[in-house]
């Protein structure tokens, strides 16, 4: 009898080109989002207040951009990650449409490249994955890498191929909401009287504030996104793991940290883009998130004098305050206490 359940593709089982057509398609609901601030305590007003969203010509509250991001992510596990090791990095993202409460998501994914390890027992697969609506109209666009174990370590692989990926989305691709007004924005009810003029390249920003993970947050947070990749589950069979215990879903420190960030950015009401990303090393239920960024660049809006874009480099640290700004020594090696190290860029309204 054929065996009917899934026990997710190993590195010898990817093609190059090949499609991934991801199951479960998610209707995205004002609960999920409810739940999503519940877990994180994110702020930004524009998704917390369809009143404030329509302020600046949006037609409701749209969802907060990395719960899309979670959601689009979650789908891609059971084909992509469920025997992974570890997902690497991100590059190349780049969000599209507002996602409203309502909206359903679906998402395929193609394999763009694939490096065996020295020790054939893994290889890094490299995947972009995009997420669209019911309607067939892009949300999320984005590249990820991901080390996943092989079966039988003999199998062969064939040669590397790797995708060539550009350090970050270009200012004039960036997709601005559709109807998207700034005149009445008031920085007084988003909490911050710093618009995009008052930020200069190199400038770094202490969020200050921290949050201890809880193993049922991290947890209930993983299920919210669908996401099954058994590490951060399974306690009887990752007590025999490289840890010894559950590692915390990685995109749960993005979100902890993108809602530090609200304490010296809160104006920065829409991620859209995702230049690239490292999970530095893991984080356990106990641990206690703090968070920097830095300003990369300062960079104009093709046609728009309303609004500007940021560069942020984000900088989440464990059981670390980042008021001395923890990053890497003179020679590349990440402090001890960093996490997290995520490229991304936001928009913020110009001063009028």
């Amino acid at each position: 009898m054929a065996n009917k359940t899934n026990p997710g593709n190993f590195f010898e089982d990817f093609q190059l080109g090949q499609k991934l057509i991801h199951a479960t398609p998610r209707t995205i609901t004002r609960g999920d989002s409810s739940l999503y601030t519940a877990l994180y305590g994110t702020r930004f007003a524009v998704h917390s207040s369809s009143t404030f969203a329509r302020s600046i010509g949006l037609p409701e509250a749209p969802l907060d951009d990395m719960l899309v991001f979670h959601v689009v992510f979650g789908k891609t596990v059971p084909d992509i990650s469920l025997n992974a090791i570890a997902n690497l990095g991100y590059a190349q993202g780049r969000f599209g449409l507002p996602v409203y409460p309502g909206d359903t998501v679906n998402t395929v994914s193609e394999v763009i490249g694939l490096k065996e390890n020295s020790n054939r027992k893994t290889g890094t697969v490299y995947v972009r994955s995009v997420g669209t609506n019911q309607r067939g109209e892009v949300v999320l666009d984005y590249v990820r890498w991901v080390m996943v174990r092989k079966n039988d370590s003999a199998a062969d692989v064939g040669g590397a191929v790797l995708p060539d990926l550009p350090n970050a989305v270009a200012a004039g691709e960036l997709i601005v909401p559709e109807g998207l007004r700034l005149s009445e924005y008031d920085g007084q009810l988003a909490g911050s009287p710093h618009f995009w003029d008052d930020y200069e390249a190199g400038e770094k920003i202490d969020h200050v504030d921290a949050m201890t993970v809880e193993e049922s947050d991290h947890m209930t947070a993983t299920r919210l996104y669908q996401n099954t990749a058994k590490v951060h589950f399974n306690q009887h069979t990752e007590k025999d793991g490289r840890f010894g215990k559950r590692i915390v879903y990685g995109g749960h420190i993005i979100s902890l940290a993108r809602a530090l960030s609200f304490n010296g950015l809160a104006n920065a009401f829409k991620i859209a883009a995702i230049n690239g990303g490292r999970h530095v090393a893991p984080i356990f239920a106990g641990d206690t998130v703090y968070a920097w960024s830095e300003v990369l660049e300062k960079e104009a809006l093709p046609g728009r004098n309303d609004l500007g874009a940021l560069r942020l480099r984000m900088i989440a640290a464990k059981d670390h305050a980042c008021s001395d700004f923890p990053y890497k020594s003179a020679d590349g090696k990440y402090h001890t206490a960093v996490v997290l190290d995520f490229d991304f860029t936001v928009l913020m309204p110009r001063r009028a």
